[in-house]
């Protein structure tokens, strides 16, 4: 290939020094001169585009492509090109014959956006950064296989650390990788690193579309043999992705990822749900509210039993959106501390900010409005709320700073 474009390359500086002649230089080069023409096709059946062009030219027998987007000059009658970025571009043939050159017009080539596609925005974020990392999630069920019917025939618990650890990319030119952290989880146990890179196509069809590796033995998730490299996505939110392959002997693995953030994003993340989420007491556990200091946060009081806690504090409702609001709904009564009584509802609202724990913890957040708290009336002053550890379902609070006497420790779960 490399013979036949310098050849081209070499024929063409040729033609353009004859055709620089004196004409009567040039009288024995007999016929009309080149014409360059062509058209353009799109196919925005999948992404990124890929046009085809179809020469129109006349008496010429070589031929020199610019697609107008920066990417190499392409020999051939007639040629293809895909372009990975949406835009205008102007494509231009130049046609080489026996007695001189043609040029084409510049052709305008107009190239699709998908970025308004839901599922693809939140795969690879293109109207943002442009770039998305994903991970397995933490949570049971993570992993599912389905037989070719539907029927769950399993599904994850836990998964192995070298498998929570992968984190797998994408970007809106439509490149793809997979960093593995230094072992696959394959074969039940963690093996040889597979890092790798690939393009992938996406195609709009379907519910949410489908996800095509283009790179051998590249994969998503795990290093199973899905057919076709192909990923069918079933749920794609900001918090959540679900990919579905399918398997060579017709068995599907549903995997579910979640985004790849710093601790203290991933903290406001599952805070909020990505836009607004209600939060309880968890009053399905023991010891639910615990008093203390921070060198022994259960030392003035270890919590009480399962189901302790009465009713007109358990039916509180916290509720934090990602516009750092913070609404408190009391329902019918709250329940007061230092009195142990269900007194008038004290619902309330304020805002909050939101940055890294000043302590112990993830990340923390300060309500702003003085009077307002979360599960107990005589919180600290310091309206501190550490967060210790949080998932997609439970958070673990810790209300006060480091220096505060006394700190609660608190155990909530999404309503």
């Amino acid at each position: 290939m490399l013979t036949l474009f310098r050849k081209a390359a070499l024929i063409l500086t040729g033609v353009a020094a004859l055709a620089a002649c004196r004409k009567d230089e040039v009288a024995d080069l007999s016929g009309p001169l080149p014409t360059a023409d062509f058209t353009v096709t799109l196919n925005t059946s999948q992404y990124p585009v890929v046009a085809t062009f179809t020469n129109k030219s006349t008496d010429a027998f070589l031929y020199q492509w610019d697609f107008g987007d920066g990417s190499a000059l392409a020999q051939g009658q007639n040629v293809t090109h895909t372009y990975k970025q949406p835009g205008s571009y102007r494509a231009h043939l130049t046609a080489a014959g026996r007695t001189g050159l043609g040029q084409s017009q510049q052709i305008p080539v107009l190239i699709p956006s998908i970025c308004g596609n839901a599922a693809f925005g939140v795969l690879t974020a293109c109207a943002t950064s442009g770039a998305t990392s994903w991970t397995i999630s933490d949570q049971p069920g993570a992993v599912v296989r389905l037989s070719a019917s539907g029927t769950t025939l399993s599904s994850s618990t836990t998964l192995n650390a070298c498998q929570l650890d992968d984190q797998f990319s994408f970007t809106s030119s439509f490149t793809y990788s997979y960093d593995a952290k230094g072992a696959t989880y394959q074969n039940s146990t963690c093996g040889k690193d597979l890092t790798g890179n690939s393009d992938f196509v996406y195609k709009p069809s379907g519910n949410l579309g489908q996800i095509v590796l283009q790179q051998n033995k590249s994969f998503v998730g795990l290093p199973d043999s899905v057919n076709n490299k192909t990923y069918d996505i079933i749920e794609a939110t900001p918090t959540k992705l679900r990919l579905q392959g399918t398997n060579p002997d017709g068995t599907k693995t549903v995997t579910t990822y979640i985004p790849q953030l710093s601790a203290q994003d991933r903290a406001k993340l599952y805070l909020t749900g990505g836009s607004s989420r209600t939060w309880i007491l968890d009053n399905t556990v023991a010891q639910t509210i615990a008093v203390g200091i921070e060198t022994a946060p259960s030392s003035y009081f270890a919590g009480g039993a399962l189901g302790s806690l009465p009713a007109c504090q358990a039916d509180d409702e916290y509720t934090f959106t990602t516009a750092n609001t913070f609404t408190y709904d009391a329902k019918l009564e709250t329940f007061v501390a230092g009195v142990y009584a269900c007194q008038a509802p004290r619902s309330d609202n304020t805002t909050f900010t939101f940055g890294p724990a000043s302590g112990l913890g993830l990340a923390q957040f300060v309500l702003a409005k003085t009077g307002t708290f979360i599960g107990v009336t005589d919180a600290p002053a310091s309206r501190v709320y550490r967060i210790l550890s949080i998932d997609n379902q439970h958070m673990l609070l810790r209300a006060g700073t480091s220096t505060d006497d006394p700190v609660f420790t608190i155990k909530m779960r999404v309503k």
